[in-house]
């Protein structure tokens, strides 16, 4: 079973570490070498509240497997090891070969010679060029102390001992029949143990089950490794993981509830893994299974939100639009019965447009994106029939924007490029008997290319918006909530502030191949605010009042809606 543990830099002075061949040899750069030391000299150890202890630096993982006693093959991490190795030697220079401390060894199987070299890296040796890199590394962290040692605020001192004693590495021990496979798996695209990984191994760690029944040991070891699958594999589903969360994280989403259980004002990348470490390290089975229950009652309690339909779709609009934090809710529904949650989570709706009038949102307010996005939702909650579900996957992969129902006179947002492709659409929807003239216009610019001049575009431009818009009261802002709705970008851009009966054939288009097209924009395209019969070709004032009063009637609970 691999194990985790931390070591501080000054506990591997004991080790002999050998670099197999399948590794790449020494490459660090001079930027890579000084943001090492960088980092170690801006960090400051504080006491940790409540213990003896201070606080110390992580380096990232080292991964490593059993040669002999006190002797380890690096699978991962000898870039980091070896530098930190070069750090130990200069910062030994400073005493009498008697008083210098002892350090870890190294050995490249590539060069054989490597461990002659390693004492004495101060030396130019151009044999090979994992020397001149070792070399490089070398004099940099030689000018770095140097200059350093020029201002009065550095101490030499102070710096050895964070770098001994309050850094730790994360000592990874796979037992691994085949290090190959563990290095190839780690270095392929470069991806680095994850603190899902470590937190794994801590959990699974045979040291934390007490029992002297290897049998009941290992049964316990299964069941949470299964338990674990259990929850990865859920968290994989889409539609869960994107009604919870908006990073595109393709693998190990279980790190979701580790991150939300960390309560340490730590930000570096491994602070989850050292929280849990702090919890779990050297303590009772226990202790390891009250975190796992805590970690099962988290993914419960999202299972919860996630199949009660009302949970879902308003916790999700919570926070896709970031009004509350889901550790927030989680802590919340924790303490509360069920219709005292939905209360609440109606109160934190209500609350963050408490200061916003329904009618005061535009196409420019920074709200009216997430009002339309809950006038969908609430629309498809108040179908007691309706048992579909709104796709947040959907609505988070794919770019979703405001769109105007009925065009506004922007000439600027066709392109050259789709200026004929446009008047030739546009033309189809245009009654021949009701509009000759235009028709005629547009088949001249078409055939003398006229379309070319700025001018005469944007005058025929202007002609085809207002035939189309001609049932619209030209008192209504064009930008107004009522004139607006929710549609994916691509769709959007796809036709270009197209005239309404374009946009209605596209949205029908989208809809019968199987795109999702939310509700309340499907209504508003479809006519279904209409009355009988619509004038199918048109977005009329009459259209535009009816889906105005259904704004109101479906957001009155949430949102001030005095004009």
């Amino acid at each position: 079973m691999n194990s985790i543990r931390l070591k501080t830099i000054n506990e591997l002075s004991q080790y002999s570490f050998y670099i197999p061949s399948y590794q790449r040899g020494y490459r660090w750069t001079a930027q890579e070498v000084k943001d090492l030391l960088n980092d170690i000299n801006e960090f400051s150890p504080r006491e940790i509240d409540d213990t003896e202890n201070k606080t110390w630096y992580c380096l990232q993982p080292i991964v490593v497997k059993v040669r002999s006693e006190n002797e380890y093959e690096v699978i991962d991490g000898q870039q980091r090891l070896t530098t930190v190795y070069l750090v130990l030697y200069y910062l030994n220079q400073d005493f009498i070969q008697k008083r210098q401390d002892k350090l870890f060894l190294i050995d490249y199987q590539t060069r054989q010679d490597s461990k002659s070299f390693l004492q004495n890296p101060e030396k130019d040796n151009d044999s090979c060029i994992d020397y001149f890199y070792m070399h490089e590394a070398y004099k940099t962290i030689e000018t770095w102390f140097q200059e350093k040692e020029e201002g009065d605020l550095f101490d030499k001192n102070e710096f050895r001992s964070k770098l001994k004693f309050h850094t730790k590495v994360i000592w990874y021990e796979t037992t691994e029949e085949n290090p190959i496979t563990v290095f190839t798996r780690l270095n392929i695209g470069k991806i680095s143990l994850t603190n899902a990984e470590l937190i794994k191994a801590l959990f699974l760690n045979s040291s934390n089950f007490r029992s002297s029944n290897a049998d009941r040991m290992r049964l316990r070891q299964m069941e949470i490794a299964n338990e674990w699958d259990i929850i990865e594999t859920s968290l994989q589903n889409n539609k869960l993981w994107f009604f919870l969360s908006d990073e595109q994280k393709d693998d190990n989403r279980i790190e979701y509830i580790f991150d939300l259980m960390n309560d340490s004002s730590d930000t570096d990348p491994y602070s989850t893994f050292r929280f849990f470490y702090s919890k779990l390290a050297e303590k009772t089975e226990d202790d390891m299974n009250r975190y796992w229950e805590t970690i099962q009652a988290y993914y419960q309690r999202f299972n919860e939100w996630f199949s009660e339909r009302e949970l879902y779709h308003k916790i999700g609009f919570i926070l896709t639009t970031k009004i509350a934090k889901v550790k927030e809710l989680y802590d919340k529904s924790s303490t509360v019965r069920k219709s005292d949650f939905i209360s609440y989570i109606n109160t934190i709706i209500k609350n963050y447009y408490k200061s916003q009038n329904l009618f005061d949102l535009d196409y420019e307010n920074k709200n009216t994106k997430s009002i339309l996005l809950l006038y969908n939702i609430l629309t498809m909650l108040q179908n007691k029939h309706d048992f579909s579900y709104f796709p947040f996957d959907d609505f988070k992969l794919n770019k979703w924007n405001i769109e105007h129902i009925a065009s506004r006179k922007d000439s600027s947002s066709i392109p050259m490029t789709n200026r004929k492709d446009w008047l030739l659409d546009v033309k189809c929807y245009i009654d021949k008997e009701q509009a000759p003239n235009l028709i005629k216009q547009i088949d001249n610019m078409i055939v003398k290319l006229t379309f070319e001049c700025e001018e005469e575009f944007t005058s025929l431009f202007d002609e085809v918006t207002v035939h189309f818009n001609q049932h619209m009261n030209e008192a209504e802002d064009v930008d107004g909530i009522s004139n607006l709705a929710l549609l994916d970008e691509k769709t959007n851009k796809g036709y270009k502030n197209a005239v309404f009966p374009l946009k209605r054939k596209c949205i029908i288009e989208l809809d019968k191949t199987g795109g999702f097209v939310p509700i309340c924009t499907k209504n508003v395209f479809l006519k279904y605010f209409s009355d009988y019969p619509p004038k199918i070709s048109f977005w009329t004032q009459e259209d535009r009042e009816k889906y105005e009063q259904d704004l109101v009637r479906v957001l009155t609970k949430f949102i001030e809606v005095n004009k």
